[in-house]
């Protein structure tokens, strides 16, 4: 059994202690033993597990597993913490908010002998593998990407960041890219658009952007042209009968089982450390 420490209580902190306590029967997750949670605030049981320090939970020996749940600036902190002192580490994205910071954080895993996972529960939705295979073989032409969303608490990094479960479907789907501009248009009721223009390795056109403010809705708007066709909406898809959190749980327990092949960790951190140097290429772009 794998012992696991959960290190911030909001809404996914709490999905991890659910899914650890009741797993998906016969996946890989029924390994892990939830053993407690960190929070700085001072919290009564949660959902029976009890409240633990940092000091107590990189030092003892039944903790193996850290899930970092906390605010996006906080993560880079966290991750190293319990890899320096040898535990592995599942940590929601984006893992930093620097490009420089995660391939330390990779580097260290690496010598440590550790997993580091990052969570990208938006390439196991429906949609997603529904719109994945919509786009498979077919050559585009150009694209656009717009999310629109509520405004963002304090805490959650730049849009490029904070917004990169978007750009990590426009890696999958249309592979390597390029930043060529970025811009960023704010005002002091909390509104902002980023806009990020990026090239295919074929230098095929796609923008991206992440439209945030009070009362806009949650949605991803989609044009994508192609020589053959043109979607302009994601094709509606039924939910799965597993939950997202718990088909990542499953994959991230998978890894500490070696039952992922060394290519597929390699590839999964090729991407994560393009998205994260995309999207610190976009900010500067944008601070300039």
């Amino acid at each position: 059994m794998f012992g696991a420490v959960v290190v911030g209580i909001g809404t996914a902190g709490w999905v991890r202690i659910r899914d650890m306590l009741a797993p998906l029967s016969g996946s890989p997750a029924e390994k892990l033993a939830v053993r407690g949670f960190i929070s700085r605030r001072s919290l009564d049981t949660q959902q029976g597990v009890s409240q633990i320090s940092v000091e107590e939970a990189v030092s003892r020996e039944d903790i193996h597993v850290a899930f970092i749940c906390t605010d996006n600036i906080s993560h880079e902190d966290s991750v190293r913490t319990f890899l320096q002192a040898g535990k592995h580490v599942c940590v929601e994205y984006p893992m930093t908010v620097s490009y420089k910071a995660a391939v330390e954080l990779w580097d260290i895993a690496k010598e440590k002998g550790v997993i580091l996972h990052e969570e990208h529960i938006e390439l196991l939705t429906e949609d997603y593998k529904v719109l994945k295979r919509e786009v498979q073989g077919k050559i585009l032409q150009e694209g656009t990407l717009h999310f629109t969303g509520g405004a963002l608490k304090p805490g959650f990094g730049f849009p490029a960041f904070s917004g990169i479960a978007r750009l990590t479907w426009l890696v999958e789907l249309f592979g390597e890219l390029s930043v060529t501009a970025a811009s960023m248009e704010e005002n002091s009721g909390n509104y902002s658009k980023m806009t990020a223009k990026l090239l295919t390795s074929d230098n095929r056109p796609l923008t991206w952007i992440e439209e945030r403010g009070p009362g806009l809705p949650r949605a991803k708007n989609i044009n994508f042209q192609f020589e053959s066709c043109t979607l302009t909406q994601i094709p509606p898809a039924p939910r799965g009968a597993v939950g997202l959190f718990m088909q990542d749980l499953i994959h991230f327990s998978a890894k500490l089982m070696g039952q992922v092949s060394p290519e597929e960790l390699q590839r999964e951190k090729i991407r994560i450390l393009h998205c994260l140097e995309l999207a610190e290429k976009i900010q500067q772009l944008c601070q300039n």
